[in-house]
């Protein structure tokens, strides 16, 4: 593939972005449908419970390569005008900035009506959790927990692979974490098939994720964002979701983590943040995070593309 030059890459991911805004996800059709019932397809087939981390790999080579490498081609052999719509078209697809807004937004919402029953239908449909009997405060926890790590999943990792290898990067990305988020789990099912899923996502995500934890902090109350994230971090079980939220929830002046019920069984999850508990404006005040570090995203893009044009003149 040609490599994009950086103003290139800064415009179309400017370009991106704005797509996803105006339209977000697709209501028909989503490809990553089709990606996940080829990923339940490759499973059942690979997934024998002998073998199982080879396989695993090997199944997660059968999901991502032919994709990636169909997009590599197209991405080399269209002529630019095509290739360049096409590098917009797989960061659109790669990135949840207004579904994740169109989900959690109206959590919020709820909140602030006090219509508990809203709220935690709303937030079942975006956490594993039990919310049957969660409280207005375990509500807003969990909403908050997920805007600010899906931030990074959804938007930012997206972004920062985009950045280093165009859309065919950022789509590798989005199926990676994808296959993550199906298979990556520590159950007798996954525990040994699901292994490479999870660690290719680790590594995947290792720079975006503390880039985005710096972000974080940079936007709000950096000396306590920066003190979660050295202390609260290593205490948490993903290496990456870890830096996020703690360094999102001291910037907020939350307190996120702690207890919460998964499948029926009671977990006390290590507590990041510093402050209150969060409320329904904590929610919003998260949202709006997420969307600051979208734009100093951008705008650190479109400055190095800046100077990067400077020191060529």
């Amino acid at each position: 593939m040609t490599m994009l030059s950086l103003p290139v890459t800064a415009a179309l991911a400017v370009a991106g972005v704005a797509v996803d805004r105006w339209f977000g996800e697709p209501r028909r059709a989503h490809p990553l449908i089709a990606f996940g019932n080829y990923a339940q397809r490759l499973e059942k087939r690979f997934n024998t419970g002998r073998r199982g981390r080879p396989l695993g790999l090997v199944a997660w080579l059968a999901a991502v390569a032919p994709p990636v490498l169909i997009a590599l081609l197209l991405c080399a052999l269209l002529p630019w005008p095509l290739a360049w719509a096409l590098h917009v078209a797989l960061l659109w697809f790669a990135l949840g900035a207004r579904s994740l807004e169109e989900h959690i937004a109206p959590i919020a919402r709820a909140l602030a009506q006090r219509d508990l029953a809203a709220a935690r239908e709303l937030t079942a449909r975006i956490v594993s959790r039990d919310t049957a009997q969660a409280d207005a405060t375990a509500l807003s926890r969990a909403a908050c927990e997920s805007a600010l790590e899906n931030g990074n999943d959804a938007i930012f990792g997206a972004l920062f692979w985009f950045a280093l290898a165009g859309g065919p990067g950022a789509l590798a990305f989005r199926l990676a974490n994808t296959l993550d988020a199906m298979w990556g789990y520590r159950t007798p099912r996954f525990l040994r098939f699901g292994w490479a899923a999870a660690r290719i996502d680790d590594v995947l995500n290792f720079a975006p994720a503390r880039l985005t934890a710096l972000s974080y902090a940079l936007l709000g109350d950096t000396r306590v964002a920066l003190r979660c994230w050295r202390e609260q971090a290593p205490r948490w079980d993903s290496p990456n979701a870890g830096p996020v939220m703690a360094a999102g929830a001291g910037s907020l002046n939350v307190l996120l983590g702690g207890a919460a019920v998964y499948h029926g069984a009671l977990e006390e999850r290590p507590a990041l943040g510093a402050g209150s508990p969060p409320r329904a404006q904590d929610v919003d005040a998260a949202l709006r995070l997420v969307e600051r570090t979208t734009l100093l995203w951008l705008a650190v893009i479109v400055a190095l593309a800046f100077v990067n044009v400077a020191t060529h003149v």
